[in-house]
């Protein structure tokens, strides 16, 4: 494909050479039927007709070059949504939809007054209460509702196409708010047609490509993966919501089954999902064997994790080649690398102790030097006690400047050693709407060697072997006796402890806190949400002791809390990132019910947990 065009370009091509014969495919549950599930098909050809229908509308409003708000649930209405935002050089701002009843629509708030949003986009199923909600909001008047099923009389033989230059926005892509509050990258046209690209010699996609898919269209690995890629490829997707995946997790296998699907993507949580909750009775109608890529990413990628789906899957056609590990994120469009078709993950052992003090020393599994990358055995962790940590490679970039650097001296490090991922090319997004001073210190960077601007991505992670591994965030990181302790490391030891361990926050109580209270940085706090049952003869309290005993010992840790709770104690993204800063705060405004838990006597004292 000519790189000049742009994507509204590329996307008409293939609605000339495939028509309907290229189409998306959402599947939902049919109500009051038990296990039954039906799906609905919009071709190209359709959705193309459609989208220039809305342009049509949307250009009459003037609202040309304005963001606009998309709130659908998930199904195709959002396809005709967002299609017709680019047709029509408006810009599109996917977002979740609210939980209005339970009084959760502070994001939404906030993106309406950070985009200055004048128009929301939605179905006509959701309409009247979001008109409700703007009401109550003070929003009547301000904000108007266009229900883009039922509310566009238009012809679409009226459209023209935009004149649409690389620098152009294309779309808002708020960010998840893991650390902090949600911020609208600004896409543009050029960013969108470089990273579509990228991906494309990744996977080697084409016409022939086929998805199956569950993540969120709001979120940028859902919109960029499962909606534009494939306008970009030419290709089928097939497609269900997070809730209906939740429900019912093998169903992704079974239409991955039944389309004979070629790719699909998840984060990690939702590969660990189905080797809870698939059992060996539903693993007999599955064939997984046509399946070329399962890309991973979104969150850290876990070795274990990885060799449990070759080891549960395997007999139903799963290979570890399938395995595609990535890293990207919404700042830079979507994808910066991700391991090359076929070669399946890398899998490495570091020395505990030296990534603690930023560097990257490769072992073999008795502990000597080595450079070899360790061989894909089933069934392990990515911890091996005090002395070890398991990486797996989020693999190499295509076409992407990707760098580490020393966040405090900017000065860009050699292989092996830990700093901050910098990325520069193409993918990487104009900035921050509206944010100037946050987009001149993250988006615009330079090296102490005068290289750049790059992307300051605010993960850390280190080059060996010319394979990009990503330790943590910045942000996440706990610091215990000048040592450096990634979250994600202390979360997986926890939840390795016993069987009954879900969802998992770990966080450091920086001084000074409430009350006085002297717990400095040593504090470390880990919530685990677990399942009463599960606990059995040993009761919960002891699993909150086990739990302890077992990352204090891996970690050396010379004091820990550990609280086990019940579901929803740990914050999460609407898109299923651990939100550890709130989950903290939930802590100390004590918000968390403690199920058990084994305390230190400062933490104790605090009193920041109900019973």
């Amino acid at each position: 494909m000519e790189p000049s065009k742009d994507f509204v370009s590329i996307v008409r091509e293939n609605v000339r050479a495939y028509g309907n014969r290229r189409y998306f495919t959402f599947v939902t549950e049919e109500k009051g039927r038990g296990r039954s599930y039906r799906e609905e098909d919009l071709g190209f050809g359709d959705l193309d007709r459609k989208a220039r229908a809305l342009a049509v509308h949307l250009h009459a409003l003037g609202i040309q070059d304005r963001a606009v708000l998309l709130l659908y649930p998930e199904g195709l209405d959002f396809l005709t949504g967002f299609l017709g935002c680019l047709y029509a050089r408006v810009i599109a701002v996917p977002a979740p939809f609210p939980d209005l009843d339970a009084g959760r629509s502070e994001r939404t708030r906030r993106i309406i007054d950070d985009a200055d949003i004048r128009w929301i986009l939605t179905d006509t199923a959701h309409r009247e209460m979001l008109e409700g909600w703007l009401t109550d909001a003070g929003l009547a008047g301000r904000v108007r509702c266009l229900a883009t099923d039922a509310g566009v009389d238009a012809d679409p033989g009226e459209w023209t196409m935009p004149r649409y230059g690389p620098d152009r926005p294309a779309f808002l892509q708020y960010t998840s708010g893991s650390t902090s509050a949600p911020k609208g990258v600004v896409v543009s046209h050029g960013n969108l047609l470089c990273n579509a690209e990228e991906i494309r010699c990744r996977i080697e996609g084409g016409p022939d490509t086929i998805g199956v898919g569950w993540v969120p269209h709001y979120h940028d690995m859902g919109l960029i993966g499962q909606v534009l890629q494939p306008l970009y490829l030419g290709c089928r997707y097939v497609f269900l919501s997070p809730i209906t995946f939740i429900k019912r997790p093998v169903l992704w296998l079974e239409l991955i089954t039944r389309h004979r699907a070629t790719i699909t993507l998840a984060p990690n949580f939702g590969y660990e999902l189905i080797l809870r909750r698939v059992t060996d009775a539903q693993l007999a109608g599955l064939d997984l064997a046509s399946l070329r890529i399962a890309k991973n990413g979104a969150e850290p990628v876990l070795a274990g994790t990885l060799e449990r789906m070759v080891e549960r899957f395997g007999a139903v056609g799963f290979r570890r080649e399938t395995w595609m590990p990535c890293y990207g994120m919404a700042e830079t469009t979507l994808l910066v690398a991700a391991a090359p078709l076929g070669t399946g993950p890398v899998i490495r052992e570091f020395d505990f102790e030296a990534l603690t003090r930023n560097e990257a020393v490769p072992l073999t599994r008795d502990g000597e030097r080595a450079d070899a990358e360790v061989p894909f055995r089933n069934g392990a962790g990515g911890l091996h006690g005090h002395g070890m940590r398991r990486l797996v490679s989020s693999g190499r970039p295509v076409t992407l400047d990707v760098r580490v650097v020393d966040p405090g001296s900017r000065a860009v490090l050699p292989e092996g050693r830990v700093g901050e991922i910098w990325v520069g090319g193409g993918s990487v997004a104009r900035g921050y709407w509206a944010r100037s001073d946050e987009t001149r210190e993250t988006f615009q960077a330079v090296t102490a060697e005068g290289l750049g601007p790059y992307l300051r991505t605010g993960d850390l992670g280190f080059v060996a072997g010319g394979e990009l591994y990503v330790t943590g965030r910045i942000k996440d990181m706990i610091i215990v006796n000048g040592h450096n302790i990634y979250a994600h490391d202390l979360e997986e030891a926890a939840r390795a402890a016993h069987p009954g361990a879900r969802t998992t926050a770990a966080f450091a109580l920086d001084a000074p806190l409430p009350d006085g209270a002297a717990a400095g940085p040593q504090q470390v706090i880990i919530v685990q949400e677990v399942s009463p049952a599960a606990a059995g003869e040993r009761g919960l309290a002891e699993l909150a002791s086990l739990t302890r005993d077992a990352v204090a010992r891996a970690f050396g840790l010379p004091s820990l809390s550990v609280v086990l709770s019940g579901r929803g104690a740990v914050r999460r993204t609407t898109s299923g990132k651990i939100q550890r800063r709130l989950t903290r705060q939930a802590f100390l405004d004590g918000k968390i019910k403690q199920l058990a838990g084994d305390l230190e006597p400062d933490v104790a004292a605090l009193g920041r947990v109900s019973a």
